[in-house]
């Protein structure tokens, strides 16, 4: 199974967002968020992470770019823990078994959204609000047109986040 991982290429996710996502860490869409916004809801950082903001899954932070990468069972576990967790504290879900199943759902459409990709493929999500709710689109850019066919995501993320 693929998921994506946030990358940064500079230091912009740290200035536009209220909460940048840690670099490496699991995200996904995230549009969730956005399920009962209005227009007067799209100022300043909370606009840029509408517009943009993919979801982590850790930190609940958001990030402009994800890189596609295989996910291990044991970490897609705790991945669906986390969310699940941040549905019952956030979102008043009455318990972490019945958040389970969404968190699940959430992270299976961001799993077929990675699926077709190759490894380290580039994914941006651009939203809109229009009179059905929420729509978002995607775009991928091809690692070699990103230049990061020598970049291995996957591995050990071991090292603390570095501080700005």
């Amino acid at each position: 199974m693929k998921l994506a991982r946030a990358i940064h290429f500079d230091e912009s996710d740290m200035n536009v967002f209220h909460s940048p996502a840690r670099t490496g860490e699991w995200c996904l869409s995230g549009g969730f968020e956005f399920s009962n916004w209005t227009e007067g809801d799209l100022t300043g950082k909370a606009r840029q992470a509408f517009s943009n903001g993919w979801l982590g899954g850790e930190t609940f932070g958001r990030v402009t770019f994800v890189a596609v990468t295989q996910i291990e069972p044991f970490e897609l576990d705790a991945l669906v823990k986390n969310l699940a967790q941040h549905f019952v504290q956030m979102y008043g879900a009455p318990s972490i078994e019945a958040a389970s199943q969404v968190a699940l759902d959430e992270l299976q459409h961001m799993a077929e959204l990675c699926d077709e990709h190759d490894a380290n493929t580039l994914v941006t999500v651009a939203r809109e609000l229009t009179d059905s709710g929420v729509k978002e689109s995607f775009r991928t850019i091809e690692p070699r047109a990103a230049g990061l066919d020598q970049f291995a995501i996957h591995g050990s993320l071991d090292e603390e986040p570095h501080s700005h």
